[in-house]
């Protein structure tokens, strides 16, 4: 029921409800739906034409469907696709949470959603360009070129300064933040301690990038979510060469050279040491001679 399936709108919505947080165990944990990089912009039989949803009659929907399937369509920041994502709306699942007599309503999907402009989006994170070594990035494992900062525990970010700010307020305090690796297409909570004793320039000692020329590149269609990635794939370019062979190594322990090849290098390795001692020792006596100096 996770799968869903894309859609021919390929284009950017103008507004859409941006997920923020997928509950465990809910409805929605088990569909595909990712946060962060998700927007929600409407539902199966819903007009997108004004490509606008209406929150409050998303709302009904999904209350007139407890029980029921319901196909949301969901926009990717990741494949820049609206797919149809199906959910079975249900309190059930949060029986044992909450406290039913104190009025409250649980959520019948288990979404944490804030309505904003998927573009506005998509610009604000941050490129990981560069760590340097014995800092604080690198002790998180921020990974050069590979990675981009979403935003943070307590939320996404609305502007550039906005991550600076925050970095600035956490000097020799934990910052937990959500990093997004391209290579693996993984989501993973980060935590950077930013500080100015690590012994170089800035809190982080990383540069980030920010803007158009840094969006998250769409990842290709075709791309298994369970592969690893083509760069780490190329071991074999070493694996097939043939291994240095140290020159005091026994005989049977060539391996692949042959012994006539094997003897015909000790003898010029033999005769190269011999010449180069001899001149060495010429060049000894010379500048030993009495009487010269610089």
């Amino acid at each position: 029921m996770g799968a869903g399936q894309s859609t021919s709108q390929v284009h950017t919505p103008v507004r859409g409800l941006h997920v923020l947080r997928v509950t465990p165990s809910s409805p929605a944990s088990l569909t595909n739906i990712e946060p962060f990089f998700d927007f929600v912009v409407g539902f199966e039989g819903d007009s997108l034409s004004d490509n606008s949803i209406d929150a409050a009659a998303l709302e009904k929907i999904v209350e007139s469907h407890e029980g029921r399937t319901l196909n949301l369509l969901v926009w990717s920041i990741k494949f820049q696709k609206t797919r149809v994502v199906p959910v079975v709306p249900s309190r059930s699942w949060s029986q044992s949470r909450f406290n039913h007599d104190s009025g409250f309503q649980p959520s019948l999907l288990g979404l944490s959603m804030r309505m904003c402009e998927p573009e506005a989006a998509i610009e604000n994170v941050w490129h990981v360009l560069d760590v340097v070594e014995g800092s604080p990035a690198e002790s998180a494992g921020l990974v050069p070129m590979g990675d981009w900062i979403l935003g943070w525990s307590g939320g996404v970010l609305s502007s550039e300064n906005d991550f600076y700010e925050l970095i600035e307020a956490h000097v020799g305090k934990s910052l937990r933040v959500y990093v997004y690796s391209y290579d693996f297409d993984t989501l993973r909570e980060v935590v950077l301690i930013p500080n100015r004793d690590w012994g170089g320039e800035g809190l982080l000692g990383c540069i980030f990038g920010f803007g158009l020329l840094h969006r998250i590149p769409p990842q290709p269609d075709d791309r298994d979510p369970n592969a690893i990635p083509p760069e780490l794939e190329q071991g074999d370019e070493y694996e097939s060469q043939e291994l240095f062979v140290p020159a005091d190594i026994d005989e049977d322990q060539v391996g692949s050279i042959s012994t006539e090849e094997w003897n015909t290098q000790q003898q010029y390795e033999q005769k190269w040491n011999t010449d180069h001692a001899k001149d060495t020792h010429s060049s000894t006596r010379s500048t030993e001679e009495p009487g010269k100096s610089d």
